[in-house]
């Protein structure tokens, strides 16, 4: 349903905390002129976590009206408590928003079958798309291909962003889901690889930052051509390994202030990055020709 490079849009704030309006139309124009194919608002990347439901929905509602469809929106509406994920998805379907990604419950650590039961009350409650999101190095709980193979029967349940950077599972869901689910990355420095073997496209925490380089690889990806891919791709290793010198969002967040696109607000229990990681970053940012 979506293909290509999918940013992870942060949430840009001021110092103090509060959700920069300005700095965040300015980045969905950002994406709109370089290439990027959609849009995630609200994500982990976009500090979910710290949002209340009132900021939660008004982040979306404000990037579907900026994207004014020239590019999708998917909002992240998942929850670890059931009612709060239909809730936010409501909101996101009110929103206008293309699609919903919803992340597995965490912290609860609910069984296979607690999954299975959440995501079906949540395609069953609110209509639209929705996209799964397993990442079980944040969530405590992991999502297995039987799971998602049973979800993939929902007509409604279009995809599911696989966050574990393990190839071989995302072949196994290739293999038990094949054209039923649509089969994306949330790992940037395996991406390439991961839609070289069949999957659609990348949510990308890098490409809030290269954003254009992030579509050009997922694009010749897409086609089949691993030699651009991955002469991109090589480009693109530093800053894939060097945005997590600590906790998503901080060095992407870290790393948009020193492009003059955001201010250096990020919210508690996030802390600005450490100084002696701000080094090795900018020489990543250098070495992939984003500064």
């Amino acid at each position: 349903m979506f293909h290509g490079s999918m940013v992870a849009l942060v949430t840009p704030m001021r110092a103090d905390g509060t959700v920069d309006n300005t700095a965040l139309d300015r980045l969905v124009d950002f994406h709109v002129e370089n290439g990027t194919d959609a849009i995630v608002a609200v994500g982990t990347t976009g500090e979910s976590a710290t949002l209340d439901e009132h900021e939660h929905c008004d982040v979306i509602r404000r990037v579907v009206a900026r994207a004014a469809k020239r590019v999708p929106v998917i909002a992240g509406t998942g929850a670890n408590s059931t009612r709060e994920a239909i809730d936010l998805t409501r909101c996101a379907m009110a929103a206008g928003a293309a699609a919903c990604l919803l992340v597995t419950p965490y912290y609860n650590k609910p069984t296979q079958e607690g999954l299975y039961r959440h995501f079906m009350a949540v395609a069953e409650a609110v209509p639209t798309p929705q996209i799964l999101y397993n990442v079980p190095g944040r969530t405590a709980v992991d999502m297995l291909p039987e799971t998602v193979a049973r979800l993939a029967e929902v007509s409604n349940i279009v995809g599911i962003k696989e966050a574990t950077g393990d190839l071989a599972r995302g072949r196994e869901i290739l293999d038990l889901c094949g054209d039923r689910l649509d089969l994306y990355s949330g790992d940037d420095a395996t991406a390439m690889e991961l839609i070289l073997n069949g999957a659609k496209g990348d949510i990308s925490v890098t490409a809030n930052i290269a954003p254009r380089a992030m579509h050009d690889l997922c694009a010749a990806a897409l086609r089949g051509d691993r030699a651009e891919a991955e002469r991109i791709n090589a480009q693109l290793m530093p800053l894939h390994e060097k945005l997590f010198l600590e906790a998503n969002p901080i060095p992407v967040k870290w790393a948009l202030q020193q492009m003059g696109l955001i201010a250096e607000g990020i919210r508690l229990p996030m802390t600005p990055l450490a100084t002696d990681c701000q080094a090795p970053l900018r020489e990543a940012m250098q070495q992939s020709g984003v500064l």
